[in-house]
């Protein structure tokens, strides 16, 4: 494959699949030195030809299962993007140009990297430009330093800037590969679902998409917590001195520290600089020019983070007690969650601790769904609620409709050689069809703002007057308000 001309110099890549692949191509300058914990600063155009054929660094964070075989190395500087293009263009990006999506990852905001995720199935099928972005993690990206200087306001959103970064150079530079600057569909899930609304909710993401669709995605809707005491504490020194203490420590001790401590920053969070409302205030606030937007949930999401505890980790009343006490609180945007536990038990006496917990996995990225696809449906874009049915065959089929088990059928995986990160039979001719009409409707959205006409049933907006959505199954089929009935009126009773 021939080097590419772009505004940034000459770039060498590969073909994998039938299309042009460009791997590792920084979007800013590497967060190092002085610029660790700021916003991120311009990459500088590259001398020579930038050689895109091998992964770039994914960003740092303790090893994980669920990203082993991952390809690149671990690094502080891990500000790259990865391109998926059926051809290169001639940096025109007018009438003709390619619909691009910019796929954000997930990972709880402390894992997982854009290295994960091919893009050659959606980019040939749908004649798309795909792009998968890495951002900061954990103590990174996302911890509140706000407290020592005003060049600081703002640094539990760093990873959410990182995203906003890759979103300009997007805007600059894939004209270059084929695709069209104004039409950005921003899709992730988990984390990387948060991260679509908390870009909603930042002014300084504003243009840079033109459609959203969240996956299992949280919305922000707390400050930022203070986490420099218990920080400051674990290092031995005072408070005062944390931040120099950070800023000469080499990153890997500082991975080692929130390893040791299990404090990672704030994750998702309204600081007011970056993020500065929940998404469906902010969706409100912007009207008709907020965006069209597809969100949705998986029925059994909580079975996949069940599934990872055992041993003498297995006590879930005490996880209950903690973990599933912060997510309750998510799922009540902020308030005292006792009154919606206390509901959950009332309304399901036979559920023990274990399965409660489940329950509020889901009822957490369930709620955030319902309340933006509605927001955006009155806001005038449109708003579009799924439901993710197909039960897994991973595991002895024990997890159901699992956390990420739609990811493989977003991105068509299924048509690779070895299809990763999935949850389902491939060789199964019903997951096969759903995962075409599926990545079907989701290139149409891209496309047209429009989900529809795709194979799937035709399906309408969400609203608060008709709370229609989609399930995604087996047979596909919408449902009515009945769906989340039950669910609903446990949020609203809790909340009052």
């Amino acid at each position: 494959m021939s080097p590419v001309t772009t505004r940034l110099g000459p770039i060498e890549g590969t073909t994998t699949h039938g299309v042009q692949v460009f791997r590792g191509i920084p979007y800013a300058a590497p967060p190092l030195g002085e610029l660790r914990f700021h916003a991120p600063a311009p990459a500088p155009a590259w001398s020579g030809t930038f050689d895109a054929t091998g992964w770039g660094p994914r960003s740092l964070q303790a090893d994980s299962p669920l990203s082993a075989g991952a390809q690149g190395e671990l690094s502080e500087d891990c500000l790259i993007l990865n391109i998926y293009t059926p051809a290169a263009g001639d940096g025109s990006g007018g009438p003709g140009s390619r619909p691009v999506l910019v796929w954000i990852h997930g990972g709880a905001f402390l894992m997982g990297s854009a290295n994960e995720y091919d893009g050659s199935v959606l980019a040939a099928q749908g004649d798309v430009v795909v792009v998968t972005v890495n951002y900061r993690l954990g103590l990174f990206g996302f911890l509140d330093l706000s407290r020592f200087a005003e060049t600081y306001a703002g640094s539990a959103s760093n990873g959410f800037r990182d995203q906003i970064a890759a979103l300009g150079w997007v805007r600059d530079n894939i004209a270059d590969f084929g695709g069209d600057p104004g039409n950005v569909t921003i899709f992730g899930e988990s984390a990387g679902g948060g991260s679509v609304n908390a870009l909603l909710s930042a002014p300084s993401a504003d243009g840079l998409y033109h459609r959203a669709i969240a996956h299992s995605g949280g919305t922000p809707s707390t400050p930022p917590a203070d986490f420099t005491k218990p920080l400051a504490d674990a290092l031995g020194v005072e408070v005062d001195d944390l931040l120099t203490t950070l800023q000469g420590m080499p990153a890997t001790e500082i991975l080692a520290l929130q390893n040791r401590t299990g404090i990672s920053g704030s994750g998702s969070s309204v600081d007011g600089i970056v993020v500065t409302r929940p998404t469906h205030v902010a969706m409100a606030e912007r009207g008709d020019a907020c965006v069209p937007y597809i969100a949705g949930s998986n029925r059994d999401e909580g079975t996949l983070f069940t599934s990872m505890v055992s041993g003498d980790d297995a006590d879930f009343s005490q996880i209950l007690a903690t973990v599933g006490m912060h997510l309750a609180r998510s799922t009540m945007l902020g308030s005292d969650p006792s009154g919606y536990v206390g509901a959950l038990r009332q309304a399901h006496p036979d559920l023990d601790d274990r399965a409660l917990y489940e329950r509020i996995w889901v009822d957490m990225f369930r709620r955030a769904s319902i309340d933006n696809a509605q927001a955006a449906t009155a806001a005038g874009p449109g708003g579009w609620l799924y439901r993710f049915d197909l039960p897994a065959t991973a595991m002895g089929g024990n997890l159901g409709a699992t956390h990420a088990a739609e990811i493989a059928f977003t991105f068509n995986s299924f048509e690779l050689p070895a299809t990763t990160l999935s949850f389902h039979d491939g060789s199964d001719p019903v997951v096969r069809d759903l995962a075409r009409k599926w990545s079907d409707t989701v290139l149409a959205f891209a496309r047209t703002g429009d989900p529809n006409g795709a194979g799937l049933p035709h399906w309408p907006r969400y609203s608060t007057t008709d709370r229609r959505s989609i399930v995604l199954d087996a047979e596909s089929r919408i449902e009515d308000a009945t769906l989340d009935a039950e669910a609903r009126a446990i949020w609203k009773d809790a909340s009052v």
